[in-house]
């Protein structure tokens, strides 16, 4: 199981232990948004920021929707179809991303790829950024609502 975990509230006051998982997760900017595979040390960490961050199961068309539109390599260059073929094993940006949900394949692992993806703000905005997803309101675990929100924010 892959999740993808999105930042929604800001750096101001936040405690240090807080910041610091932010930090490990690379989520230092509002909007940004990482895939990591589901274990019980990210689970922990979910828990710490669950008051910053919003995440669930990501689908395979969502995750080839942000690698196409938003993966970037090193230098603030697109993550390209050549350059899958020529840097991996797999051929497309769509093999890439079910090898990714299958836990074949970390997508960090890519040679010179940026391991964050920089979102816009959703359309129509968050739901609130002080409650939780069962709240109403916009942070913590939404399971695969998590890709209606990427899809607003691609």
């Amino acid at each position: 199981m892959v999740h993808a975990i999105v930042r929604v509230r800001g750096p101001i006051n936040v405690k240090p232990d807080i910041k610091r998982t932010l930090q490990l997760f690379r989520l230092t900017k509002v909007n940004h948004c990482v895939v990591l595979e589901e274990n019980d040390i990210t689970k922990g960490m979910l828990q710490v920021v669950k008051d910053y961050v919003t995440w669930g199961e990501i689908d395979k068309n969502i995750l080839s929707k942000l690698i196409k539109n938003r993966g970037m390599l090193e230098g603030n260059k697109d993550l390209t179809e050549d350059y899958i073929k020529s840097a991996t094993s797999y051929d497309s940006i769509d093999k890439i991303s079910q090898a990714v949900i299958d836990n074949k394949f970390k997508y960090k692992e890519i040679p010179n790829v940026k391991p964050i993806f920089r979102l816009s703000p959703p359309k129509k905005g968050y739901e609130g950024i002080k409650r939780s997803f069962r709240n109403g309101g916009a942070l913590g675990y939404r399971g695969n609502e998590i890709n209606k929100l990427i899809e607003r924010m691609i």
